[in-house]
């Protein structure tokens, strides 16, 4: 019965291909634009992730997300390290300065200092020049995108220099780093040399970076600094999820994409829906043999949902592909964000199910209630 559900399904091509089409044209909606979101919310905690090495980090009371700093004053970092259980704790500078090139324009950037002793939070992905470096007088290391925004078209080279809060600073490095949801340039020097390119204030220190001693779970210990110090201490895992949720809770990112999405289920479903229930009618005469030939309603039931899944099947797969070659294409054509994680082509998968579930619930009705008769009606 399954093999006679299958060859009255593509008996029709034109009809076959208009159902097929619009579970596809939902996949691929739903997909793209979910995965869209996700790479945006990946954008959002990018600098955590690229800060190598330290398990935990301590900030402010009132911090709501990465780019949240509040300073704290420079003796809350000995107050962490006095906390039992922490085994290293560093400095931290993160913050927004503003560069003047010498051709006169000036260009924001994301200033980040670290550890003059340790560097700890140095960027992995160092292609030119070495970390070494920074200890030379004015030194920074400049991450890839932004040396190609502040000089388009030109090779990498080191010694270009440019000035912040009127002190000079010299390219040393070139390194990978991930994009960050503001997309300006990201500059890495020592703590030290952060605060003097920074805008002066009473208060510099922006995270402390932490570790935990070996055997101790680092939830334990973010336990005990907040109890000792009053600071915000949270796992890397921890404050990844607290970003994402700020950006979930406080903007409008998710209603937007989740309208698109939205939409896109409904159009598929629509036209899914109606082709399919058009496609039964037109084969209401088949059935209507079937079940003169003493095919019970059961059976009947089980082909049209099997013709629905064998829809469901082709429309995913081609969906999500037609996804994934987008995202693949604009990833390198152009700056726009998409990342596909799993749980991406979970959420696809169970909405194209609904579509088909809900295009084959629309015609079963239809075919159930046949009059067998129908065959010999002229």
């Amino acid at each position: 019965m399954l093999w006679i559900a299958w060859k009255m399904l593509v008996g029709n091509r034109v009809k076959y291909l208009g159902i097929v089409f619009g579970v596809v044209f939902a996949a691929v909606l739903i997909a793209q634009q979910a995965s869209i979101f996700c790479g945006l919310m990946s954008l959002t905690v990018s600098q955590i992730r690229d800060v190598q090495g330290p398990g935990i980090w301590v900030m402010d009371r009132n911090v709501q997300f990465v780019d949240d700093v509040k300073p704290l004053a420079d003796t809350e970092l000995f107050r962490v390290k006095s906390v039992p259980g922490v085994e290293w704790a560093v400095r931290f500078y993160k913050g927004i300065a503003r560069a003047r090139l010498q051709e006169g324009s000036y260009e924001q950037m994301i200033l980040l200092g670290l550890d003059d002793a340790t560097f700890v939070g140095a960027p992995a992905g160092v292609f030119l020049g070495s970390i070494a470096d920074l200890r030379k007088p004015d030194s920074v290391i400049m991450d890839d995108a932004g040396y190609r925004r502040i000089w388009p078209g030109e090779p990498y080279r080191l010694g270009r220099s440019f000035e912040m809060n009127d002190r000079r600073a010299v390219v040393v490095g070139i390194t990978k780093a991930s994009r960050t949801f503001q997309s300006f340039p990201i500059v890495y020097t020592r703590y030290s040399q952060a605060v003097l390119f920074a805008p002066p204030e009473r208060k510099v220190l922006s995270f402390v970076l932490a570790e935990a001693e070996p055997g101790l779970a680092e939830a334990e210990v973010c336990r005990r600094i907040e109890e000792r110090t009053g600071l915000q201490a949270l796992t890397r895992s921890q404050f990844i999820w607290k970003t994402i949720h700020y950006y979930l809770q406080k903007t409008g990112i998710p209603v937007n994409f989740g309208i698109t999405v939205f939409l896109g289920f409904l159009v598929g479903t629509a036209i899914a829906g109606q082709t399919f229930y058009l496609f039964t009618v037109e084969n209401i005469r088949q059935f209507g043999a079937l079940k003169a030939m003493g095919t019970s309603n059961w059976t009947i039931l089980l082909m049209v949902l099997a013709q629905g899944l064998q829809v469901g099947i082709v429309g995913y797969g081609l969906g999500v592909g037609l996804a994934a070659i987008f995202g693949w294409v604009v990833k390198g054509a152009s700056r726009l964000s998409f990342f596909m994680p799993w749980q991406v082509l979970v959420i696809t998968a169970a909405a194209v199910f609904v579509i088909v579930l809900v295009a084959s619930l629309l015609s079963i009705r239809k075919v159930l209630v046949v009059d067998p008769a129908i065959v010999f009606r002229g």
